[in-house]
């Protein structure tokens, strides 16, 4: 609506609607200046809008400058009534100003909220409204659901004749709820009385027609304008407005769908971007949309589906007295015909269209902190480029660009930054060469950013001063052996010195075998095949073989009196740092160039590491012969000592004999049932198939449960069922078929002698096998006579 020279625009904000009755308005009523409710902090940057290197979705950045974490976004789409406003503005070349409360008081200390753009008219959001206008307005109107009746009466209305005709209306049932007291803070008068400020101001530089784009909820206390007096006191509550830095950053659609964290809460972002920018009837071209994007996914849909969808979806609208088929007629068409009552597809289309993942564009004129032009510069040279939608990247770290991709993604992760996330490769390899990611751009990603600049100009600047100051502030063993992994996964070596450092202290004052096995199979790792990364990490190993050797003195103690959980704990670390021990020392340094290949598994043996391997073995026998004597306190529990024979058991320094000793007495009539079935749970994990291949433990192990006391079988029935349930499912249809068959202490029998070798057959094809191991062929003399 107009009024001396003002015309107070009121929109709902991310409203298609809104946007075109924007757009309308502006080209009929034709202002000499344009004010728009936002943080009158970016006035400086907003001429960017001008060229096209500025591609919505994109949001306005402010934060403290001594405390980036301390941030608002303003987010910006195509369909904002908003960004419509600004490309008018800059496209005709008027005056833009925004003219909301400043961000910088909203960073201060005190009860003041940062200031930022609300979800809807009257939403309960940052302004911590008690009550939904648009909801009380929709059930005047006889509406249950009213984001559809907003839909109705705006979004799917095309501008008419009179241009300030949505306005108008708007603006007398805003000022109806106002005029009841229905939804004021202070925080909202705070904010109108700064706007009203900004428009004296545009009086007083000579304007005199104003165009004013802002919520609709504001637009009757803008109507009526008190005395500058008024509002000047009314801000003089206002606590010191903090400094503050303000740019432009890239948006997505997915996170405009959010209401929570720096979302804007709208629900179908790409269906209202489809409906700004198609002209006419915008329901055939997305259903046809919809089909493309099934078809690309194997779903049989042809023409005929689309012509059906549309006209159930246009016979849907006039049944339930829609002036136009919205969103949940499409979907319900969708389902219908195209997805054939599927909703798995249709969740598909909801994901990839309704939604969406199209991710905005900056100008490299922004402002931004040396950081984010020093990662962007990286991004550019490394071709990796930041997409919205997930996707899955393999790098060879044998090649000079995938290595430095690679120490990239690791630097930002140390920073806080999880651009890339290691993902389970589809390419089936042991080597240390491979790596595999999920790369995924946030946009909150920019303030991480920010926050990290405080360590350094560069991402390899900043990432060594977080590892450092990360290292000078940890207190567990864990956290720094991780660290020093990061570290050489990095390739951060200016922080390893000082990281190294506090690990040394940090080890030599630590008592606790628990952290001293959580803390040494990540130093493991980072030796795994001498790193490929070729880092000299002498020190490294050193501190390894230290923690190992303190583990193997003080590990059977330590597990003496556990309860249950504290000893499934144990277990888990019992495990790592046997398969840490049998990768400490098996192969040293060695370059990238001698990396192993892709399907090469780790050396046995220990290259001179023997003594530490017979220490270990020597931890496990003596593990395994704690006992409990007089009460589950006086030895390590059954879970434990059954861990530590399946150990020595695979490891060759246990034979099968003596594990069969041990087993037969556990699950003797001396020993507690509920220690027993614990023994048995250690013994069994990873694995079953021993039971098959020696059939006398099966044996002894069915006599022992057949034999246990009804009381005392409900006991252990839970151990037991979550025992075999961890085995392979084959393993579980063979035990069960030889208790089935019985008798159980027996070997299998002898199998018929087999037929005779055909040495003629066999010579032929060994050929092909030598080629398939990539050995020269050798055929006996007698057998190559016969072949000629």
């Amino acid at each position: 609506m107009t009024a001396a020279g003002v015309a107070l625009l009121g929109i709902r904000h991310h409203g298609p609607g809104s946007a075109r009755a924007v757009a309308a308005a502006l080209a009929g009523w034709r202002p000499d200046a344009v004010l728009i409710e936002g943080p009158p902090e970016a006035d400086g940057i907003v001429h960017l809008a001008a060229g096209k290197d500025l591609v919505p979705p994109v949001a306005l950045l402010a934060h403290a400058v001594d405390d980036p974490a301390k941030a608002a976004f303003w987010p910006y789409a195509e369909f904002s009534p908003e960004w419509v406003a600004i490309r008018h503005a800059v496209e005709h070349d008027l005056p833009v100003r925004f003219i909301d409360l400043p961000a910088g008081y909203g960073f201060a200390p005190g009860p003041e909220e940062a200031p930022g753009p609300d979800d809807a008219p009257g939403s309960d959001g940052p302004g911590g409204r008690p009550a939904d206008p648009l909801a009380l307005l929709a059930e005047a109107a006889g509406h249950d659901d009213p984001e559809r009746w907003w839909e109705d009466v705006v979004e799917h209305r095309a501008p008419g004749t009179d241009a300030m005709a949505p306005f108008a209306a708007v603006a007398e049932a805003m000022g109806a709820l106002r005029a009841e007291g229905l939804g004021e803070s202070r925080r909202d008068l705070l904010r109108e009385a700064h706007m009203r400020r900004q428009i004296r101001a545009a009086r007083r530089a000579g304007h005199r027609r104003i165009a004013v784009v802002c919520g609709a909820f504001h637009v009757p206390a803008l109507e009526t304008m008190p005395t500058d007096a008024h509002d000047r006191a009314l801000l003089a509550g206002l606590p010191k407005k903090v400094r503050t830095d303000i740019t432009w950053v890239p948006w997505t659609h997915r996170r405009l769908s959010q209401s929570t964290g720096y979302g804007a809460g709208v629900q179908s972002p790409g269906w209202y971007h489809h409906l700004f920018t198609t002209d006419g009837d915008p329901v055939p071209r997305w259903l046809t949309r919809a089909a493309e994007l099934l078809r690309a996914e194997d779903h049989p849909v042809s023409s005929a589906h689309v012509i059906e969808a549309v006209r159930l979806a246009e016979a849907l609208a006039v049944l339930r007295g829609r002036p136009l088929a919205g969103l949940t007629e499409t979907l319900d068409a969708v389902r219908a015909v195209l997805c054939e009552g599927s909703d798995v597809a249709l969740e598909l289309v909801r994901d990839r269209l309704v939604i969406g993942d199209e991710l905005g564009e900056v100008p490299d004129a922004a402002p931004a902190v040396p950081l984010q032009r020093d990662l962007v510069r990286l991004q550019r040279s490394l071709r990796l480029k930041p997409e919205a939608a997930p996707r899955d990247v393999d790098l060879d770290l044998r090649k000079e660009t995938d290595a430095a991709r690679s120490r990239l993604l690791h630097r930002l992760r140390l920073l806080g930054v999880h651009w890339g996330v290691p993902a389970r490769s589809s390419v089936n390899s042991t080597g240390t060469f491979r790596e595999s990611w999920r790369l995924c751009w946030q946009p909150e990603f920019a303030v991480r950013i920010a926050e990290a600049a405080q360590w350094g100009t560069t991402v390899e600047e900043a990432a060594t001063g977080k590892a450092v100051g990360t290292a000078r502030a940890a207190g567990e063993l864990a956290e720094l052996t991780g660290l020093v992994e990061t570290c050489l996964l990095a390739g951060l070596s200016g922080a390893l010195p000082a990281v190294m450092r506090a690990l040394a202290d940090c080890a030599a004052l630590a008592t606790d075998v628990a952290h001293l096995a959580g803390a040494l199979p990540a130093l493991v790792r980072a030796l795994r095949y001498g790193d490929v990364r070729g880092t000299d990490h002498g020190a490294l190993a050193g501190a390894a073989a230290g923690l190992a050797e303190r583990v193997c003195v003080g590990l059977p103690p330590a597990c003496v009196g556990l309860d249950a959980e504290s000893a499934a704990a144990m277990r888990g670390r019992l495990d790592e740092v046997h398969g840490a021990i049998g990768l400490l020392g098996s192969t040293g340094p060695q370059s990238a160039d001698a990396a192993p290949p892709a399907d090469a598994a780790p050396a046995d043996g220990l290259n001179g590491q023997a003594g530490l391997a017979d220490r270990w073995a020597a931890a496990l026998r003596s593990l395994a012969a704690r006992e409990p004597s007089g009460g589950p306190a006086t030895g390590a529990p059954g879970l434990l000592r059954g861990r530590a024979v399946r150990l020595l058991l695979d490891d060759g320094r246990l034979d099968s004999e003596e594990a069969g000793r041990r087993l037969r007495l556990v699950l003797s009539v001396a020993a507690a049932p509920a220690d027993a079935a614990g023994w048995v749970e250690g013994f069994l994990t990873g694995g079953g198939a021993l039971l098959l291949h020696d059939p006398r433990l099966l044996a002894l192990l069915d006599e022992w449960l057949t034999g246990v006391g009804g009381e005392v079988f409900t006991d252990v029935l839970p151990l037991l069922r979550r025992t075999f349930a961890g085995l392979e499912a084959g393993v579980r249809t063979t035990i069960g078929s030889r208790v089935a068959a019985g008798p159980l202490g027996e070997l299998p029998a002898e199998r018929a002698p087999a037929r005779e070798l055909d040495r003629a057959r066999a010579d032929a094809a060994v050929p092909a096998v030598a080629l398939l191991l990539g050995v020269r062929p050798t055929i006996p003399r007698q057998a190559a006579g016969r072949n000629t």
